[in-house]
């Protein structure tokens, strides 16, 4: 009897070390790929929302800060997966000289525990990912 005792521990404890396992992967592998994805998707923004008519004119960079947000969510709409859910928050936007910060939320989703009618328990963790940028332009110390 004790044997059996023994074996059901060890099976429970293998079983909730996996669990433990899967959730944390999970949890590295959201934040670190939200992290890389929105880094390059704000370099491209902030590039892609400078007022080309303002640097050609005063050789100043300036920003839109309009057409900044609805490029970010368009390439970040377009970059992620359909099966996850995110929320953008635009913080600190300035047109000049161009500085922004988003922060990235997602959630984990639902991890089960366990699957019992009774003692079932679900863990679900909300990722915040801030990313700040400032755009610089050195071509003009270069031909000073």
């Amino acid at each position: 009897m004790k044997e059996s005792a023994w074996g059901y521990i060890i099976l429970t404890l293998g079983i909730v070390i996996i669990a433990i396992l899967l959730l944390v992967q999970r949890l590295t592998t959201t934040n670190e790929q939200d992290y890389y994805l929105s880094r390059e998707i704000m370099k491209a923004s902030m590039i892609d929302a400078v007022d080309m008519g303002v640097y050609e004119k005063q050789h100043e960079i300036v920003m839109s800060k309009e057409k900044f947000v609805a490029i970010f969510t368009k390439r970040f709409a377009q970059s992620v997966p359909a099966d996850n859910t995110y929320q953008l928050d635009f913080y600190d936007i300035h047109e000049y000289p161009p500085k922004a910060t988003v922060k990235i939320t997602t959630t984990t989703g639902e991890t089960v525990i366990s699957d019992s009618a009774v003692d079932s328990s679900t863990i679900n963790f909300e990722i915040g990912t801030y990313i700040s940028a400032i755009l610089e332009d050195n071509t003009l110390e270069e031909n000073k």
